[in-house]
C-alpha cells in the first residue's frame, strides 16, 4: 500500500516535458479543458433556418467568423461555426424535414396503397394512372394476372359494369415527398409490382440519384434566400 501511495503522489507532481526526434513527450497524461460549445435547437423548415440566420439572434457572424451551412442530406441541414482553438464547433441550429412515411420495397394492400399514393406523392400523370389501376382491380380475378417479368396486366373495371385486362405501368416516374416542402421534390423511376391479394409495391430504381437532386434543390433555395449574406462572406454553404 505504501508503494502504491508513493506512485500516486509522484503522479500528482508537475509534468516534465521531453524532446526527442523533433517530437514532444510528457511523463504524465494531460487532459485538455476544452472551450464550451453551443448545442443546436431544431426547426422543421428551411424558411425557419433562414429566419434564424437573418435574425442575428445569438451572435453576429461576419466575413472573419462566418457560419457554415452544411446540407447533410435531403432531410437535414446544420448551421455551425468554424473550428475553434480546440478543433470544436458551435452547433447553432438544425433543420429536419417533416415528411410522410411510405415503406418502399414492401407490398401494401390496395386500400392502403391508394391512400399513400394520394398523401405521400406529388400529383403527376403516372401517379394518376396508378390510382386508376389500383382503385379498379377486381379482387376475385387478381389470380388472372399476366406477367412477363417486366410489365403486368390485371383484370380491372374498365367501365361502369364491365371488366377487362388493364396494363400496369412499369416503370413509373413519381415524386414522393422526401425532402423539405419548400423545394421541388425530385422525380425518379420506380418498379411497380402487384401480386395476389391484391397487393402493390414500389421499388426504387434510380440508385439514389434523387438524393443528389434534392440536395441541389436545397442549395439553390438557400442561395436565393441568403444571397446578401453569402455575397458578404458571412455564410458558406456546403453540400
Amino acid at each position: 500500500m505504501i508503494k502504491d501511495a508513493l506512485k500516486y503522489l509522484v503522479g500528482m507532481g508537475k509534468a516534465e516535458i521531453h524532446k526527442e526526434n523533433d517530437q514532444t513527450f510528457s511523463d504524465k497524461q494531460l487532459h485538455l479543458i476544452k472551450k464550451p460549445t453551443a448545442g443546436p435547437f431544431v426547426v422543421n423548415t428551411l424558411s425557419g433556418l433562414v429566419d434564424y440566420l437573418q435574425s442575428d439572434f445569438d451572435e453576429k457572424y461576419n466575413s472573419d467568423n462566418p457560419f457554415i451551412v452544411h446540407i447533410v442530406s435531403p432531410t437535414e441541414v446544420k448551421v455551425e461555426s468554424p473550428l475553434n482553438n480546440d478543433a470544436g464547433r458551435d452547433y447553432f441550429v438544425k433543420a429536419e424535414a417533416l415528411i410522410p412515411h411510405f415503406l418502399f420495397d414492401s407490398f401494401h394492400d390496395t386500400e392502403e396503397f391508394n391512400i399513400k399514393l394520394q398523401s405521400c406523392f406529388v400529383k403527376n400523370e403516372d401517379r394518376d394512372i396508378m390510382l386508376k389501376v389500383v382503385g379498379n382491380i377486381q379482387e376475385d380475378n387478381v389470380k388472372n394476372v399476366k406477367d412477363d417479368g417486366i410489365s403486368q396486366a390485371v383484370v380491372a373495371k374498365v367501365g361502369v359494369a364491365s371488366v377487362g385486362n388493364v396494363e400496369v405501368p412499369n416503370p413509373v416516374s413519381l415524386a414522393p415527398f422526401r425532402s423539405f416542402v419548400e423545394v421541388d421534390q425530385p422525380v425518379s423511376d420506380f418498379v411497380f409490382r402487384m401480386q395476389n391479394g391484391p397487393r402493390c409495391a414500389l421499388f426504387e430504381s434510380d440508385g439514389g440519384a434523387w438524393k443528389l437532386e434534392a440536395i441541389s434543390n436545397i442549395k439553390t433555395y438557400l442561395h436565393l434566400n441568403l444571397t446578401e449574406e453569402i455575397e458578404k462572406g458571412e455564410i458558406t454553404i456546403i453540400a
